[in-house]
């Protein structure tokens, strides 16, 4: 399926326009455990409901019977449940909304769970937070972009990593901080990744809307 199922974690509920238009415009709303109440209470309607269910209080669960799919093994979190259902229903293209803000150890695996996805179950994922975007990139791509928007690359599993538009060039670094505040130039840049990296890009350029969000 070419348009992206949408996955709500049960992180913070967005604010900013931009994951709050994702989950507006998702053709099929995939919530993980107990994100479905979060979805319910701001009028949305999940197609399905996905994870052990430990987060969902009885009445809850009962409500949503038909579209509940309970997963009892805990060797993964409830997101990469909801991202093997997504997978197994056709969908190739994933967007991840309020998978961030509640425990930092939450919100860093699962920013370094999108690298697993591109990697080994071969879907093109983002993360959407109130500030911007990650997408895992590998081979060779070209990102759209804008002048002064800030860029963060985090290197996964690269022995080589270059590209063209960005104000300092990429590397393979070793470390996970040295590629973050980066700077794009201009309407796109590229990258050229011989392992998986992960890109975060902000909504707006340095300067505009890094306090609030907007």
């Amino acid at each position: 399926m070419s348009a992206p199922a949408v996955v709500l974690a049960n992180g913070s509920y967005p604010t900013h326009a931009t994951p709050l238009s994702v989950l507006a415009r998702a053709p099929f709303l995939c919530c993980c455990d107990g994100a479905a109440a979060q979805a319910l209470a701001h009028g949305l309607q999940p197609d399905a409901v996905v994870g052990d269910g430990d987060s969902l209080p009885p009445p809850l669960r009962a409500r949503l019977a038909g579209i509940l799919h309970l997963v009892a093994e805990q060797d993964d979190n409830d997101l990469t449940k909801a991202t093997r259902f997504c997978v197994a229903r056709g969908f190739r293209s994933l967007d991840y909304v309020a998978a961030t803000g509640g425990r930092e150890d939450h919100t860093l695996a699962n920013i370094f769970l999108m690298a697993r996805y591109l990697r080994d179950f071969g879907v093109r994922p983002r993360l959407f937070t109130d500030h911007g975007v990650f997408t895992p990139i590998t081979g060779t791509v070209t990102l759209g972009s804008f002048p002064r928007q800030q860029v963060s690359l985090f290197n996964v599993s690269c022995a080589h990593l270059s590209g063209e538009g960005l104000r300092w060039p990429a590397s393979a670094w070793p470390e996970l901080w040295q590629g973050t505040l980066n700077e794009a130039a201009g309407s796109s840049f590229s990258l050229r990744a011989d392992g998986v990296a992960i890109v975060f890009q902000t909504y707006a350029p340095k300067g505009q809307g890094e306090l609030e969000g907007a």
